[in-house]
């Protein structure tokens, strides 16, 4: 069967100190705590961004150092502050904050965003050295008279200073405020840069991109359709893929790898021959644990927003497929208990394969950096997921249970993303994917997303889905080298041949 493959994956981290503040956590307290010590003593724990460009897990989700390499050091990795980093790895880069506010106003289609002058004339030369692909729209890079900001606007603060705002977009639509249009608009700069990365990596023309499904948390739209969309679209006029249309794909942390699976399905019919998945970040993620990180002592490790692209395209023969007959699924009737959802999100493609859980190589889950989530308590989510997985294959006797810790750290990997929501649910391993899968030592994967429908207040159900990624054999289905004249011929022929048989008869 000719399968939909990976073509490449693209991922952009944005350091952004100044927009923890903006973040839901430090939002809430202001309003239910505003004297708190809490807020009072957040600005000491805020890293420099040479510090995130130096933080190892960083670094890997650029690729520049790979999980296995990240697994050789001790937690807790901020600790750790002999290692010197790189702002561009092979799957993207580390954006600072100043260069970010400019994408923002470059992404801005309806004079919304503000920028001082003064800070236009600093940032202007870093832009243009490191956004070239985005010459097309350097021409909205102007500054303005700041001064005029009002208590409707959002502040765009840099280095402790308000450097700009942006304006609200209509004058009593809430889905329209400032705050909302910021937000959005960080989803849309972050998710270009995510695309451009994409584009850089995969070599693939921009032109030849036919569709595109972003799939962030964020929702954009008025007050008739607040999550009327499009992101997508936005992002590909941006990105200039002009031969593009899009849509957004919404579900939670699950959401990637729903759209990647959507995409596939995209490819494999022939729908499209290249659909590109994206994500922009949230900054209601930044510092959201930030209360137990100050509390602990230690730096507020969510100060950057996380982005990806994934290409996905016909089968070339070279890079890995997508087997989109083996998925997994997390159906209404499932159950909400943890081995009810994992073994619904992990064993039915195995399954219908013949395929034990021991026949993956590598497992991509919940890759939500632990040194986060210990630190605020919820333990080490990549490792629970592995547990889990290992009691299921021990329960359908697989595997022995003095196995079992073997099994997490031959098929697992430890956790590096950001908890930006959706931003670690699987997607995070495709970039190494690609390289282990083709000329790396593994042959099968999994990636798996899981969600929480719940925080909708629409229902109590879990989510989840998965689906199975094997090396490329390099053989595709088989094309009839016959023309359809040429069948239109054999058949006329064979009926005239079979009327001269009845006749003589």
């Amino acid at each position: 069967m000719n399968y939909p493959v990976f073509k490449g994956a693209g991922y952009v981290l944005v350091h952004t100190p100044d927009m923890i503040e903006s973040g839901s956590t430090c939002s809430i307290e202001k309003i239910t705590n505003p004297d708190s010590e809490f807020l009072q003593n957040i600005k000491n724990h805020i890293r420099t961004y040479e510090e995130v460009v130096n933080y190892l897990p960083n670094q890997v989700y650029i690729g520049k150092k790979t999980p296995e390499e990240l697994n050789t050091y001790p937690m807790p990795w901020y600790d750790i502050k002999d290692q010197k980093g790189d702002r561009y790895g092979k799957f993207g880069q580390i954006v600072p904050q100043d260069e970010f506010l400019a994408i923002m106003k470059l992404s801005d289609a309806f004079d919304l965003v503000k920028l001082s002058e003064e800070f236009i004339k600093e940032v202007l030369p870093k832009v243009e050295k490191n956004f070239s692909e985005l010459s097309h729209l350097f021409g909205q890079l102007k500054g303005s008279d700041i001064s005029d900001m009002s208590d409707a606007d959002q502040p765009l603060v840099h280095d402790g200073k308000v450097v700009g705002y942006v304006k609200r977009a209509h004058d009593v639509d809430p889905n329209l405020n400032s705050h909302v249009m910021f937000e959005n608009l960080v989803v849309k700069a972050s998710g270009i840069i995510s695309a451009l990365e994409l584009l850089k990596a995969s070599k693939v023309n921009p032109q030849d991109i036919d569709y595109v499904i972003e799939c962030s948390e964020e929702a954009c739209g008025d007050v008739n359709q607040r999550g009327g969309g499009n992101f997508a679209k936005a992002i590909a006029e941006a990105a200039n893929l002009t031969n593009a249309t899009g849509s957004d794909l919404r579900g939670f942390c699950a959401a990637p790898t729903h759209a990647l699976i959507s995409a596939a399905a995209l490819v494999k019919s022939g729908v499209y021959k290249n659909v590109m998945v994206v994500a922009g970040g949230a900054t209601a993620k930044l510092g959201m644990n930030a209360k137990d990180h100050v509390k602990k002592g230690i730096p507020v490790l969510e100060d950057v927003l996380g982005g990806f692209a994934v290409l996905i395209s016909e089968n070339d023969g070279v890079n890995p497929i997508i087997r989109t007959d083996l998925v997994g699924k997390h159906n209404v009737g499932t159950g909400s208990s943890p081995q009810a959802v994992i073994s619904a999100l992990v064993t039915p493609g195995l399954d219908k394969a013949g395929l034990k859980i021991t026949d993956v190589d590598v497992y991509s889950v919940e890759m939500q950096n632990p040194d986060i989530t210990m630190a605020a308590g919820a333990g080490n989510v990549p490792e629970a997921n592995y547990k889990m997985i290992g009691a299921l294959a021990v329960l359908r006797k697989e595997m022995e249970k003095a196995n079992l810790k073997s099994f997490i750290e031959e098929k697992g990997l430890p956790g590096w993303a950001p908890t930006q929501g959706h931003i670690p649910s699987g997607v995070p391993y495709v970039g190494f994917l690609c390289d282990d899968l083709t000329t790396g030592n593994k042959n099968r994967a999994m990636i798996v997303g899981k969600g929480s429908l719940f925080l909708g207040r629409m229902t109590n159900l879990f989510d989840g889905v998965s689906f199975i990624a094997e090396r490329n054999t390099g053989m595709k289905a088989e094309e009839s080298s016959v023309s359809k004249d040429e069948i239109k011929k054999i058949i006329a022929e064979s009926i005239k041949k079979l009327a001269q048989n009845i006749a003589e008869e």
